[in-house]
């Protein structure tokens, strides 16, 4: 029997639920930070063969997520943040649930290699491997790094968009790669000290499980200053330029003060600090690489002048 007959079957599931298993809201991050890698790539392919390299990458993020719930199905039972998951609640099945995945990866992998080339695919079938077995199978309970380490998938799509457009690997997307990779710790900490007390119970050796809200917020300042830090190497290589510089650093100053804030005022009244920290570094992320685009496209225009950081002889 087929996902969608198993699921109308049962007479609880639906496409929604289908749908949440994709984890869209990671999906989507995924989606638009490869569109990023593919817009500033300096080879570019035809706008139809762009799409189709997006949606092969939508829908290996979104194999991803659902391969992650369906291994934590039973954590996310525990935690009261994921109880109301498709999986915890029956509406699909666990058997269902991986076919699903499995069948949404070999598909987004085989036909990106087709369209695309190999390089590109391997680097998603490489993805969704790490999420899946290094992160969720292994790192997840076995240390306080592991969201430290597990963003390393997280940080792949920019990469991926750049490979399938280029062919090649190149400083360019390594340094958008490092920035979500070194974005992914504050952003998922600050997530884990309002939700703490559902990791505990669930046995998850999150950071601020092990070390307390304190030790978190330092660390989450500390890894925020490195990443301000890394985004001015990107301002000065060739994907940045002046208007990247002045636009990101807007972005950079009020992230910094957002995580001094953490910091410096320690009341707990219910994590308010922390739960603005957390939606403004998703904002952060989006108007970060959505500056990139602009940037290029300054790059492109013709007044007459220089856009670009001059050459010194």
């Amino acid at each position: 029997m087929s996902t969608l007959e198993s699921i109308d079957a049962k007479g609880t599931g639906s496409f929604k639920d289908l749908y949440v298993l994709l984890k869209p809201r990671v999906m989507w991050l995924a989606v638009f930070t490869a569109a990023v890698g593919i817009i500033i790539a300096p080879i570019q392919n035809n706008l139809f063969l762009s799409l189709i390299v997006l949606i092969c990458i939508s829908i290996g993020a979104g194999a991803a997520g659902v391969l992650n719930m369906w291994w934590d199905r039973e954590l996310d039972n525990v935690m009261e943040r994921t109880s109301r998951r498709p999986l915890p609640n029956d509406k699909i099945s666990s058997d269902d649930a991986f076919v699903f995945g499995l069948s949404l990866s070999i598909f987004s992998v085989m036909f990106l290699g087709l369209v695309s080339n190999w390089l590109a695919a391997f680097l998603l079938a490489l993805t969704i491997f790490f999420y899946l077995v290094i992160y969720s199978m292994f790192l997840k309970k076995a240390t306080p790094q592991n969201i430290v380490i597990g963003g390393a998938a997280g940080a792949m799509p920019p990469l991926i968009g750049w490979v399938a457009t280029t062919g090649t690997v190149s400083i360019e997307p390594l340094l958008m790669f490092l920035f979500i990779f070194l974005w992914t710790p504050p952003h998922f900490w600050s997530l884990a000290i309002i939700t703490k007390d559902d990791y505990a119970k669930a046995s998850i050796p999150m950071f601020p499980v092990l070390y307390g809200v304190e030790k978190t917020r330092r660390s989450i300042l500390h890894y925020t200053i490195i990443l301000i830090i890394s985004s001015q190497v990107i301002s000065f290589s060739e994907i940045g330029g002046p208007v990247f510089f002045l636009l990101s650093n807007v972005l950079n100053a009020l992230l910094l003060l957002s995580a001094v804030n953490l910091v410096r005022f320690n009341e707990n009244n219910g994590y308010e600090r922390e739960r603005r920290f957390f939606k403004f570094t998703i904002l952060y992320l989006f108007l970060y690489f959505g500056f990139l685009v602009i940037s290029r496209a300054f790059e492109t225009l013709e007044y007459g002048v220089s856009l670009a950081w001059p050459v010194i002889p």
